[in-house]
């Protein structure tokens, strides 16, 4: 089972915010949140790198046109 932990809700200016315990800590420095139901859901964001962002694009079947000078 995950370890669970009690952790501390603070206001931060108008937001409300959450202090994440270091064992909670996620990478980065911006997340996704959603909520379902009564549940709010943190997730980080998984940044791709240009290689692999190249190697998901499927090859064009198309030739190029001629292109006169």
């Amino acid at each position: 089972m995950e370890p669970v932990r009690h952790a501390r809700l603070f206001r931060n200016g108008r937001n409300q915010a959450l202090r994440i315990p270091r064992e909670f800590e996620l990478p980065g420095q911006e997340v996704l949140i959603h909520k379902e139901g009564s549940c709010l859901i943190i997730e980080p964001i998984k940044k791709s790198n240009l290689s692999a962002v190249l190697a998901s694009w499927k090859p064009m079947l198309e030739e190029f046109p001629d292109i006169a000078r």
